[in-house]
């Protein structure tokens, strides 16, 4: 990865390695389709440097229509998280950025099932796309079991590092809320010691959930296999 945030003006930015998986099984026909007819409406418009060679910013109004409170998920799975964000506060917007194709394919189930319209999908890397949010454009962000990296010499790859972490804090509002779920102490660690080099403030460190929290498959996976979930907020300051 480059060891430096890219802006989001550079016209030509640094190529980035991206060490996650893109693809998995095969898909289900159901989820080709939902792919195929539900991915194209839902994606934020001019995010690749194709779309958008001189990475001029995207206005989110243009995305929900308005000017709603913006919510970023980094990464989120097969979905449950956000799209249970989306039926419950439906006055906000929520971006979620998962490079995981079969991710993307259950998240649109998901949205089909819940029928919530307050939600946009970005199939991408997540600096993609806060290359071209606006400053302080985004209210709270989650990051919700994210690839743990354990060993020592891929912790750079986590998304707690600078890389993301100061592009992160570009777009988040001042007071804007920023939580962090995982079940590896390590990434926990990192995440207390990183954050608040970001601009954060540590608002909450404990083993409870928030209140409004759905647990996901993830979750569920790492309570059978007896790893205790974690739960970190922080506060832009």
């Amino acid at each position: 990865m480059s060891e430096h945030p890219v802006s989001p003006f550079d016209p030509n930015p640094p190529r980035r390695n991206f060490y996650g998986r893109r693809h998995g099984k095969t898909l289900r026909q159901s989820q080709k389709g939902y792919l195929s007819e539900d991915l194209g409406d839902l994606r934020p418009r001019g995010i690749t440097i194709a779309e958008n060679p001189e990475r001029r910013q995207i206005d989110p109004a243009t995305i929900f229509g308005d000017d709603r409170p913006v919510w970023l998920e980094v990464g989120f799975g097969g979905g449950e998280h956000m799209v249970h964000m989306a039926a419950r506060y439906r006055q906000i917007g929520i971006i979620g950025c998962e490079p995981f194709i079969n991710g993307v394919a259950m998240l649109l189930g998901k949205i089909r099932a819940a029928g919530v319209s307050n939600v946009s999908v970005h199939p991408g890397d997540a600096r993609d796309l806060m290359d071209v949010l606006p400053d302080a454009s985004v209210e709270r962000a989650f990051l919700m079991y994210p690839d743990p990296w354990p060993k020592a010499r891929h912790h750079r790859r986590r998304f707690v590092t600078p890389e993301h972490l100061l592009p992160l804090a570009r777009i988040m509002r001042p007071g804007g809320e920023f939580r962090v779920a995982s079940d590896i102490p390590d990434y926990i660690r990192q995440t207390r010691e990183e954050v608040p080099l970001a601009g954060f403030a540590l608002v909450a460190d404990t083993a409870e959930p928030w209140e409004d929290w759905i647990s996901t498959r993830y979750e569920q996976k790492a309570l059978r296999e007896g790893r205790a979930p974690h739960y970190v907020t922080f506060r832009r300051l």
